[in-house]
This record gives structure tokens, C-alpha cells and sequence, in this order.
């Protein structure tokens, strides 16, 4: 490599240096301190992304020259606006209604015989950019104020109490004195979040020793004395104007602390010696090595303070990152001396785009690789002793190798930001450690198995790891003196209260009804006929060359098993192809025909490549339902009957078959589930799935899928949707539905303002004009799945276990402004782990459930998604949206045929 090379690689390093390894706020700071400055202009909406181009690598000499001491210190991109939410407001006065149905006084709704079509407007759009001035506050959305019938009340009463144990801990306010928010200013501006920081710590003697710094506010537990007040500090001695603007006195228990409070914890997180990555904290120096796999995993903690009826509590649940023993430079290194020819560069491409990396305690996932350098123009007093020494001293590494090609990521992919332009962020290979596994490591069932006995954690396991964590911050002095400068104290103990558990769910399946026992029920499914069988007459089965035995043999099973459960399944025409996707869809080609009703593929390698193509082809071109089965599951130790029984169900599923249901207890019903996959790997258009059932049994769904920009989260087009789902209720059922109950997932806290001003304005909207202006009845509930909440309940000799499924909690963990509750609906084998419960949170309702009513009700819808014979986490309609939305988003990448709307082909 000659001078020329060197000095443009060094050049490019810094500049991926000045990039990469941005200073950045910890944790739930980054989240609520998003603010813009008070002196900078509303910023134009970035144009679409195809409109857009390619991002262009932010590298140097395509920008005016600067000194090494700019390239080395450039700091922090410009931090985005945050989304603004109502205040919360008081709930009083309003009595609580018990039972389903309007107030008194309420009208109720006739139906029309006739659907209006389609309004071409879709609702107004929330997002837009607020300017919030120099104020910065929380705010938490109330929706339950407009709730009239759980005002006073949101606890449920049916079921058997039961006492639980939480991994929640009650931090209380010692003292009723105020504290004090303080907007910063700096003159001039300072984006450097480092430097901000280092011109407040000057100013100790001034502010004292206790105050909280989130970057654009400051949190005082004493006034300054002025509601204004402006010091001058001092940078490399260059004097920098700050102005502290009083903003409010607050509570203790203010939720506008919250973010304060959080980052105050983090601060003591460090203080233990715990290393941050990303939003959690892991303790490196317990980690454990699997030396013959060349991975180590590194315990550590999830936590947050939030405000529930109870008062403010810390949740804190056990965490593990999983770190391989090399880094993307050894990665390179050792693929290039493999492959020892041309092909190298598309090997090291393969096996690093996509993968996530760790570097300076962010997680970034790359997106390709720099090879090429440019020769840009350097100063000659450059070199390479100089580029080592000075990230040294600033970043506290050391590199050893700068031939190296960079790596480029656009950074961290935030949902709902799709109009966020992503500057692509250039990183060194060496000093990027690899995490996460490989899809071949997943295949190796040893290694998996060892991984998850020390991952997976059951209650009482985790309990004695949250109890050994608060022991360890009761002991620290540190952590002690922190909590008594602002007049808090970590209760004692964990909270416990009582839940309840629901009665079993009666599964109806033909003339037969049984229990749901154990959340299993997949032996009576097998041993009787089905609610709606269909017969198989017409299919095809294809498989590869050596397979024939094996598609035989299946097609045998198939034919043995599916008699009990009402199936006739005659034989398959057998189809041998080549192991690629041309291969597959010229035999398709040939015999496919209009009488097919079933293609089955027997595949060889779980080839995404194949499995993709012959998904866009039997979905999009040639509308067959289809289904793939791997070599190797038919290998597997279990009978092949057990197989080729959940095959078979899968198969009657996608012809439009039915295989039990329950009573749900609503007349008249349509049941919708909506969600949204984002395809964060690849930064493909974000695909939301739109399912409706269509008949009062919800034995048949329709299904619609809406793509959208990448990470658009909220749907904007769900009137074409819904007029397509009540058109087809009308004519299963010769009238419109009398309610509609909508489960919508993936949708976080701070999107749930944005939710009822789009999609519940624009389903309303038009179910008014389609019921002719009545009064239509509405319930929409927010479904969330990845939360830190544990529940436990305790049993013999003292220790713990999981709560049986239909366990219910809507008392303190619960929100005051929200109608919400937790359910526990999945049974985990004792020894397995621990189970983690789902948040419901009804934000809109015209149908007047009472808390009984829709605990029961989302329970029940639980037991009806037909690819599990048990209960799942989630109401089925909320999973038939994600399963369609994940096969759209991974693998057809545009709309399915509209002739497999009625059929749950995504299965």
C-alpha cells in the first residue's frame, strides 16, 4: 500500500472516527430529550426515499477542508424532534359501568343494507413537527378521560384470586420538597453533547454537585434564585454564554422527572461497573466464555422507572448479550485466506451485510462494505502515528492494522421515522466485535441447547438474580448517596399483589367440546372430526432428485392420519425438480392447472432464495395455496404421524377449512388484526397486515396487506381495507356487523396519540358514513408484547413458578390515564423459562365493555389461531396479521393475489 493509499485510509479513518463513534445520551434520555434548539427552524419533510436516491457516504473531500483537530473532534448528529403528547388529566366523577353495552340513554345502531365506497381522503396525518420552544416537557396520553364507563374503575372481578409477585420495585419520594427544571441554552450553540456536559461540570460551584443533564434540560433539587440567569463558561478558553431559563417547579413524583430519574438510575448503573450497550447494562467481568464455540455471554440488567397506580416503580428484569470472539477485521482476514481467489470480497460481502456489530457500546447493523478509497486531499503532517495517538487519547483504543476496507451502516433504524434522512456512518472493522448468531450457528442444535440452559431463566432463577441485583445496589454507598441527594428510597422487596385467573375456555370442534387442558389440546384435535373439513383431491407434491422415498412416504402418513379429522386426501401427482427456483416454477409451469387446490414443496435446505421464489410465484403469479416442508423436519426423532398431522391441519387451514372455535360470548362480531413488519436488515418498505374476520364463528378471515415507506409504523390506508372486510361480512351474513373489536399491535406509548388521531379517526370516519351516520360501535385495545413486566406466583418449599395461563393483573402495575390490563395466556413448562404476560391497553371504546367483559373476550381470542393447538400470547387476528405481514415483508415484497384474501395461506 504506497504513501498515497495510506494517507487517503488514514484520512477516511478519522472521518469514520468523527462519524461513527458519536457521543450520545444514555438510555431513555435519547428517547425524551429530542427536542429541537429554540434558535433552529422547522426542517422541510425529507422527500420519499425512491425520490431520495441512495444515501451517499458521508466521507471527506466532498466538503470544505478541515484541520486534523476538526476531523478528530467533530461530534454528534443533530438530534430530531420529539413527538408531543396531552397532558394528563384528572378522572373524576363518572360512575362505572359493569356489564357490556351503551350508558343510559344511549341509542342503539340499525344497519344499512348497502356499503358507500372507499373515501378517497385518509384521515389527517398527526405527524407533524411541533415546534416545542424552549420547554421540553413529558406529557402522557389519557385515554381513558374519554372512557365514560371505566372512569371510576378499570378492575375486573371474574376468576379465582391469585397472589403474584412481580419483578417491580416502589421508589418513593422522602421529602415533599420541589424540584426545579431548568432549560439550557448555549451561546453559541454547541452540538457536541460531551462538550455540553463538560462546560456544565465547570460550573459545580455554581450549580452544586447534584444535578441531572439530559442534554437540552436540567433537573436542580434548589432554585438558582432567578427565573433567568446567564453564566459564562469556558471551552479551550474560548467563553461560551449559558442561560438557564426556569421552566417549573415539580413534584417529586412529577411524571415530567421520569426521564430525569432514568438517566440519574443509569448514572448509578455505571457507578457498578456495569458496561453500557445500547439501552441496557451488562457486567463484562461475569461474563461467561463457550470457548469451543467462540462466543461469551455477558449478564446484565433492563430497567426503568415509570408511574403506575401505585406510585413510581423501578422494573428491572435480567438481560444477556451474546458476543462472538472475533471481530468483522478477523472475520475478513479469515474468509479471505479461505477462499484464496477472486470471490473473497462476495464471501466477506455475505457474511457481513446484515450482521450487527458493537462498537464504543452501540449496536449497529451493517449495511455493506467501503472497499474502494477515494485520493483525497490530506495535510501532509498526517500520518499514521498521529491518527493511532489521537484516537487513543480520545477513544481509548488502539489500532493496529489501517488496511482495512470500512464498513458502512446508515445507523440505528427508528420506527415512524421514515421521513428522517439516514447519514451512512463509516466504521473500522477492527474495532467492531460481532454479535448475535449466524443462521449456521442456529443450526446447530448442541450449541443452541447449551446457550438456552444458561440464558433461559425460569422464575425462580430470575427472582434470585433481580434479588442478588437490588442487594447489590442497597450495599453501594454510591448508589445510596445518590438516592438520598434527591430524597428517594428503593422499598424492600419486590411487589406483591392479587391477580386472578379466568376459568378454562371450552374448545368446540364438531359435535365434540372439550377443555382446554394444560393449553393443550392438540390429541383431541387428531382423534376427531374437524369443524370444516375439505377435501384434497387435486395436488401436487415436488420434490428434489433422491427424494422420492420421502415424498411418498408423506403423502402415506397424510392419507392415515387425516381420516380421523374428516379429511379425504387422495394422491398427489409426484414431481421431481432440480434444487433451484427456475427448476420449481418450470414444473409448475407445466402441470400446474385451474383444479390444483394444493402445491406441497419438498425442500431439501431451508434455501431462502428457493423458498422465496416459489412463495412470489404460488402467491402473485400463479395464485395456488402452498406448502413448504424441509427434509429434515421429516426426519426429525418425532413420529412421522405427528407430522404429518400438523401438516395436514395446516393444509385444510389453507384451503379454507376450520378446526374448532369457542364461544366468544358477542353476537354479531367482526374482529380485526392489525400489524406492521419492518424489514430492518435490508431497509425494505415497511408491509402492514390488515385481517378481518368475516363470518360471527371467526372460522373465515380476510386479509389485505398496505406496503409502506420504510419504518412507517401507522397505516394510512385502512378505509379500503375495511370496506373490502364488511362487504365480504355481507355477504357471508346478509348484514353488517352490529360491533368491531380492533387488536392492533406494535405500536409503542409514544404513538398512541398519533394512533387515535389516524387510524381510530379514520375507521370511525367511515364506519359512519357506511352505517348512514349512526352511531357505530368501536372498541380498539393496543396489544403489547415486548415489555420487562414478570409475574410469579409462589408455590411450595418457598419457591417460585409461572402463573397458570388466563391469569389476569389490573391493579397497581397499571396505568391511572389508561384503560389497560395483563394477561398471562401461555403455559411454559416448568424448568423452561419464564413466561412473559401481554399488554392490552383499550384506547378507544364505543361498545362499553366493562373490564370483565374484554379480559374475557381477548382471552378467548386466544385459543383461535389454527397453527398451534393451544393458547398463543396474543388474540389470533393480531398474530394472522403478523404472520402475513412477516411473508409479504421477508418474501413476495409486493401484494398478494387477490383470490387468496379469503384463505389463510400465510400460515
Amino acid at each position: 500500500m504506497g504513501p498515497g493509499r495510506t494517507a487517503s485510509f488514514t484520512h477516511c479513518l478519522l472521518c469514520a472516527w468523527a462519524i461513527g463513534f458519536r457521543t450520545a445520551m444514555t438510555g431513555r434520555a435519547r428517547v425524551h430529550a429530542r427536542g429541537r434548539r429554540r434558535d433552529t427552524p422547522p426542517s422541510e419533510p425529507a422527500p420519499p426515499e425512491a425520490a431520495r436516491g441512495p444515501p451517499t457516504p458521508r466521507v471527506p473531500g466532498t466538503e470544505p477542508p478541515l484541520s486534523f483537530a476538526d476531523l478528530v473532534k467533530r461530534g454528534t448528529a443533530a438530534q430530531q424532534p420529539r413527538q408531543i403528547q396531552p397532558r394528563l388529566q384528572s378522572l373524576t366523577g363518572v360512575r362505572h359501568v359493569a356489564g357490556a353495552g351503551p350508558p343510559a340513554g344511549a341509542e342503539a345502531t340499525s344497519q344499512p343494507s348497502e356499503l358507500p365506497p372507499p373515501s378517497g381522503s385518509q384521515g389527517s396525518l398527526l405527524r407533524t413537527k411541533r415546534d416545542v420552544g424552549r420547554d421540553y416537557q413529558d406529557f402522557v396520553v389519557n385515554t381513558r378521560q374519554n372512557l365514560v364507563h371505566v372512569r371510576e374503575s378499570t378492575k375486573g372481578t371474574q376468576g379465582s384470586p391469585v397472589m403474584l409477585f412481580s419483578n417491580h420495585v416502589r421508589l418513593k419520594s422522602c421529602s415533599q420538597k420541589h424540584l426545579y427544571k431548568y432549560n439550557v441554552i448555549y451561546t453559541p450553540d454547541i452540538e457536541d453533547g460531551s462538550k455540553r456536559e463538560a462546560l456544565l461540570s465547570e460550573l459545580e460551584k455554581f450549580l452544586g454537585n447534584r444535578c441531572i443533564y439530559d442534554g437540552k434540560s436540567l433537573l436542580l433539587p434548589h432554585s438558582l434564585g432567578e427565573t433567568k440567569k446567564e453564566v459564562v463558561s469556558k471551552l479551550k478558553n474560548e467563553p461560551v454564554t449559558i442561560t438557564f431559563e426556569l421552566s417549573r417547579e415539580l413534584q417529586t413524583t412529577s411524571p415530567d422527572c421520569l426521564r430525569y430519574y432514568n438517566i440519574l438510575f443509569r448514572k448509578m448503573l455505571e457507578k457498578m461497573d456495569l458496561n453500557q450497550i445500547g439501552r441496557n447494562y451488562y457486567n463484562k467481568n461475569k461474563k461467561t466464555e463457550f470457548n469451543e464455540y467462540r462466543l461469551e455471554i455477558w449478564p446484565g440488567y433492563v430497567t426503568s422507572i415509570l408511574p403506575y397506580e401505585i406510585g413510581l416503580t423501578l422494573c428491572a428484569d435480567v438481560s444477556h448479550k451474546l458476543l462472538r470472539m472475533e471481530t468483522a477485521y478477523d472475520l475478513i482476514s479469515h474468509t479471505r485466506e479461505k477462499a484464496r481467489g477472486e470471490d473473497a470480497k462476495e464471501k466477506i460481502l455475505r457474511e457481513l451485510v446484515g450482521s450487527s456489530v458493537l462498537t464504543n457500546h452501540r449496536v449497529y447493523s451493517l449495511e455493506f462494505s467501503f472497499w474502494e478509497q477515494a485520493p483525497f486531499e490530506v495535510p501532509r503532517s498526517l500520518n499514521a502515528t498521529d491518527v493511532r495517538c489521537s484516537v487513543q487519547q480520545r477513544y481509548g483504543t488502539v489500532v493496529t492494522t489501517l488496511n482495512q476496507p470500512l464498513l458502512i451502516t446508515k445507523g440505528k433504524w427508528k420506527k415512524s421515522r421514515q421521513d428522517t434522512s439516514h447519514q451512512p456512518i463509516m466504521l473500522v472493522p477492527e474495532l467492531c466485535h460481532l454479535t448475535g448468531l449466524t443462521d449456521d450457528m442456529r443450526k446447530d442444535y448442541r450449541m443452541m441447547r447449551d446457550l438456552s440452559a444458561h440464558t433461559r431463566m425460569d422464575p425462580d432463577r430470575r427472582q434470585h438474580k433481580l434479588l442478588t441485583f437490588m442487594d447489590a445496589l442497597r450495599k453501594n454507598n454510591t448508589v445510596q448517596k445518590e438516592l438520598r441527594d434527591w430524597n428517594l428510597e428503593l422499598e424492600a422487596g419486590f411487589l406483591s399483589f392479587s391477580g386472578r385467573t379466568l376459568q378454562d375456555v371450552r374448545i368446540h370442534q364438531g359435535r365434540r367440546m372439550f377443555d382446554n387442558h394444560k393449553a393443550d389440546w392438540s390429541k383431541n384435535t387428531r382423534e376427531v372430526p374437524l369443524l370444516r373439513a375439505m377435501s384434497l383431491d387435486h395436488w401436487l407434491i415436488v420434490y428434489t432428485k433422491g427424494n422420492y422415498g420421502t415424498a411418498l412416504n408423506l403423502q402415506q402418513n397424510l392419507q392415515k392420519v387425516t381420516p380421523k379429522m374428516g379429511i379425504t386426501v387422495r394422491n398427489a401427482k409426484l414431481l421431481e425438480a432440480a434444487d433451484t427456483v427456475q427448476s420449481y416454477i418450470r414444473t409448475l409451469e407445466k402441470h400446474a392447472s385451474q383444479k390444483t387446490q394444493m402445491v406441497l414443496c419438498l425442500l431439501p435446505t431451508d434455501n431462502k432464495e428457493i423458498y422465496d421464489g416459489i412463495k412470489r410465484y404460488l402467491c402473485i403469479n400463479y395464485p395456488i395455496p402452498s406448502q413448504c416442508v424441509l427434509k429434515r423436519t421429516l426426519d426429525r426423532p418425532k413420529t412421522p404421524v405427528t407430522i404429518a398431522t400438523k401438516i395436514a391441519l395446516q393444509m385444510n387451514c389453507k384451503l379454507g377449512g376450520a378446526l374448532w372455535k369457542v364461544d366468544i360470548g358477542l353476537q354479531n362480531a367482526m374482529f380485526i388484526g392489525i400489524d406492521c413488519f419492518h424489514d430492518i436488515e435490508h431497509r425494505r418498505k415497511s408491509v402492514a397486515g390488515f385481517v378481518a374476520s368475516i363470518d360471527p364463528d371467526l372460522t373465515r378471515w380476510f386479509s389485505q396487506c398496505i406496503i409502506q415507506q420504510s419504518g412507517q409504523e401507522l397505516v394510512k390506508g385502512l378505509t379500503t381495507c375495511l370496506y373490502t372486510a364488511l362487504k365480504l361480512w355481507y355477504e357471508q351474513n346478509s348484514s353488517l356487523p352490529h360491533s368491531i373489536i380492533v387488536y392492533r399491535d406494535g405500536v409503542g406509548d409514544g404513538q398512541l396519540q398519533a394512533l387515535i388521531d389516524q387510524e381510530v379517526k379514520q375507521m370511525e370516519s367511515y364506519l359512519e358514513n357506511a352505517y348512514r351516520g349512526q352511531k357505530v360501535r368501536l372498541t380498539f385495545i393496543v396489544v403489547k408484547k415486548r415489555i420487562n413486566t414478570r409475574f410469579f406466583i409462589g408455590k411450595d418449599g418457598g419457591r417460585l413458578n409461572n402463573p397458570s395461563p388466563g391469569t389476569v393483573i389490573d391493579l397497581k402495575v397499571t396505568r391511572t390515564e389508561w384503560y389497560d390490563f395483563f394477561i398471562v395466556s401461555q403455559s411454559v413448562r416448568e424448568g423452561t423459562g419464564t413466561v412473559t404476560p401481554t399488554h392490552y391497553n383499550v384506547i378507544h371504546d364505543t361498545l362499553y365493555l366493562s373490564p370483565d367483559a374484554i379480559q374475557g373476550l381477548t382471552y378467548k381470542l386466544c385459543h383461535m389461531y389454527y397453527n398451534f393447538s393451544g393458547i398463543i400470547r396474543v388474540p389470533a387476528p393480531c398474530h394472522y396479521a403478523h404472520k402475513l405481514a412477516y411473508l409479504v415483508g421477508q418474501s413476495l415484497h409486493q401484494q398478494p393475489h387477490e383470490s387468496l384474501s379469503k384463505y389463510l395461506f400465510y400460515l
